[in-house]
């Protein structure tokens, strides 16, 4: 299972760097449109997106954790959150692009959000099965 999540994880990070390569050339798709046409839709869309890839990455890593001080975050959504802050950040170099608070902000609820998912995951898949429990 946790290889299938691993292998989703690789697949959706394909997906969201060619969102995100779109949107950096000002191109439109359907994804996008959808998101527009609904209230606060694009927002929602960042949840999702970068919650469902923290998902992937912290079923994929096997739920490791790592030590920031005296909290230890899954190492799958502190990648993630890296990835978002940069991704948003480099936002300003494109014309077409404007970095926005809120979007960050909806990435990091999604972040959070989907972690405590794998929370509930970890603690539901480690009946025994020491792999699945590595921190």
């Amino acid at each position: 299972m946790v290889r299938t999540f691993a292998l989703l994880g690789v697949l959706f990070s394909g997906f969201l760097v060619w969102l995100i390569v779109s949107a950096d050339a000002g191109r439109s798709n359907p994804l996008f449109e959808l998101a527009h046409s609904i209230p606060y839709g694009d927002k929602l869309g960042h949840m999702i997106l970068f919650g469902t890839l923290t998902l992937f990455a912290n079923v994929g890593s096997h739920f490791r954790r790592v030590s920031l001080g005296k909290v230890r975050p899954y190492l799958g959504a502190v990648v993630v959150a890296i990835v978002v802050i940069i991704e948003e950040c480099s936002q300003q170099y494109f014309p077409s692009r404007t970095f926005d608070g809120y979007d960050l902000l909806a990435d990091g609820v999604g972040i959070m959000l989907f972690s405590m998912v794998s929370l509930y995951l970890e603690k539901r898949f480690s009946t025994g099965n020491e792999s699945s429990s590595r921190n």
